[in-house]
């Protein structure tokens, strides 16, 4: 197999493959990307067994064939190489040969008859979405999702679908996130799926062109979302999501209406000074102000204060800064609305002006 491509043309799809494959693996040909001529494309394929990223580039070739080839080398080499040359790609049995100008590498292979194949079943439903639109979703909610937690259904996203509905859920079980919107063509259907943590941020970073439409297909075990000339695959979290509706049947404290910068300023700075661990912060609001404070095993003290809008009874409670933080930078009007739950268990951070995000954030005990 032989072959001659730009460094450009190659470049931008090796770095959307590569980012899936995992730097230790369990079988050495997981560290390779699979590497398929044919005379009129060229297709390189990565995965982890769980995610999987297709990159097809056009490219007519008198040969085919196909091969294995380490995939962060063979990154490294096309990334230091000067713009605009071309690479030349020879495979001699299982030795990889890649020159450029005096440049010269020679990189070992294996079989493509070993690499593992990604199962596709039939997918039985379908939609399509605006990748921009898709990806402010995905970015107002991935950031809620939880990290290796016991309970595997958190360490995902829900997408549900409900006719021309689309909803995205994310929680850690101590913060939670919900993104709504609109679909252009009506499904027809409802359906709940959980899309993995890693494909979530695999995916996300993959939408880098706003205008371009996205196709997202899903059975009951995987999705598949095709992005111009990239196809994504990945395994579905296998479980049911947690009913997360009773948070909204509760009665609340009236809303308390904050400039968004200044409370995300004063958090910050009071934060310096949190616990290292729980980073907990005090909110103290009457009818005009909120004092936020905090303190530390070291008795190191901070607090600062806000002018607010408020109509309801004075109250205090306190829950972890980073977690305001999260959800108030996600904000995009000049003020936030803070509805607290009459009986402090939950705490909505919300966009006074936009309402298809919301922000959930569980208080804590200092």
């Amino acid at each position: 197999m032989k072959f001659i491509i730009n460094r450009e043309k190659l470049l931008t799809p090796l770095q959307q493959i590569v980012s899936v494959i995992e730097k230790r693996q369990t079988m050495p040909i997981l560290s390779n990307v699979l590497v398929n001529l044919t005379s009129d494309s060229l297709t390189l394929t990565g995965t982890d067994l769980e995610i999987q990223i297709i990159a097809t580039i056009a490219l007519e070739s008198e040969q085919t064939g196909a091969v294995t080839v380490p995939a962060r080398k063979f990154l490294d080499i096309c990334r230091l190489l000067p713009n605009g040359v071309d690479i030349k790609f020879e495979q001699h049995e299982d030795k990889i040969k890649l020159s450029s100008g005096h440049s010269r590498f020679s990189l070992s292979g294996l079989p493509a008859e070993h690499y593992p194949e990604f199962a596709e079943p039939h997918y039985e439903e379908a939609f399509y979405i605006n990748a921009g639109k898709f990806k402010k979703a995905l970015d107002k909610t991935l950031f809620c999702m939880a990290n290796q937690d016991v309970r595997y259904y958190l360490n995902g996203l829900l997408l549900n679908i409900s006719n021309d509905k689309l909803k995205l859920v994310a929680s850690d079980g101590h913060r939670l996130s919900i993104y709504e919107d609109i679909l252009d063509e009506a499904t027809g259907r409802e359906t709940r799926i959980i899309l993995p943590r890693k494909g979530v941020l695999e995916l996300n970073r993959l939408l880098d062109d706003p205008e371009i439409e996205l196709k997202i297909e899903f059975s009951a075990n995987n999705v598949r979302v095709s992005i111009q000339d990239v196809v994504f695959l990945a395994k579905l979290v296998d479980a049911k999501y947690p009913d997360f509706s009773k948070v909204f049947q509760q009665t609340f404290f009236d809303a308390i209406l904050v400039d968004r910068n200044l409370f995300k300023n004063a958090l910050t700075r009071v934060a310096i000074l949190a616990n290292e661990k729980y980073k907990g912060v005090t909110l103290d609001i009457d009818a005009e102000f909120m004092r936020i404070s905090t303190h530390n095993p070291a008795h190191d003290e901070a607090e600062d204060k806000l002018p607010i809008e408020y109509g309801g009874e004075s109250l205090s409670i306190s829950f972890n800064a980073q977690y305001l933080l999260d959800a108030i930078s996600n904000l995009e009007s000049e003020q936030a609305a803070v509805i607290i739950a009459s009986n402090s268990s939950s705490c909505f951070i919300n966009d006074p002006v936009i309402s298809a995000y919301k922000f959930i954030i569980m208080p804590m005990r200092l």
